[in-house]
């Protein structure tokens, strides 16, 4: 199993790049081929799937991405080529979001997403997707985030409420604040 890849994109085609490493040119199925540029050095995370008649690359510009990537293709009847274009035509947080708020109309604009799939993803997905992306721009407010979450909260709920947290206060204050945010 591959992580990740770092070389030289040497091609760029609608729905795959080439990236050479050591000599070896890599077919890697992107979500957007595009957001890549020809002879500049890359490091793309990699998830490579493996079934009877086929070995594929998919590779992402960031580690975000394929981590939403991975859940995605666990979802009952979602596979690999459903879930890039996801990825492709959606920002992560507005699939996050729409998968929090079962935003079924959301998730059915993407390609070969019907109302079946969309409620299946919503099914399988809904809650356990954290959204690491705001807690680690908010790493001074570690001890706050933790407490929250030994208390039950969810991410989501937690970064709505960070930033109107005082952060001069001591924990325990900026804890009770959150909490009164929390209860609203």
């Amino acid at each position: 199993m591959y992580s990740y890849i770092e070389g030289k994109i040497t091609e760029i085609e609608s729905n795959y790049i080439t990236i050479e490493n050591n000599g070896i040119g890599y077919q890697i199925y992107t979500a957007n081929p595009y957001k890549f540029n020809i002879n500049e050095q890359y490091k793309i995370y990699i998830y490579q799937y493996v079934r009877e008649d086929e070995i594929s690359l998919y590779g992402f510009k960031e580690k975000k991405e394929k981590e939403l990537f991975l859940k995605l293709i666990n979802v009952k009847g979602l596979g690999c080529k459903m879930a890039l274009p996801i990825l492709a035509t959606g920002s992560i947080e507005g699939i996050i979001d729409a998968i929090e708020r079962e935003n079924i109309l959301y998730l059915k604009k993407f390609p070969k997403i019907g109302e079946k799939v969309a409620k299946q993803i919503i099914l399988d997905l809904k809650g356990k997707i954290t959204t690491n992306i705001d807690l680690t721009e908010n790493i001074d407010n570690t001890e706050l985030i933790e407490t929250l979450k030994a208390l039950g909260y969810k991410n989501q709920d937690i970064n709505k409420v960070l930033p109107q947290v005082n952060k001069g206060n001591p924990l325990e204050l900026q804890v009770k604040e959150a909490l009164k945010l929390l209860m609203k």
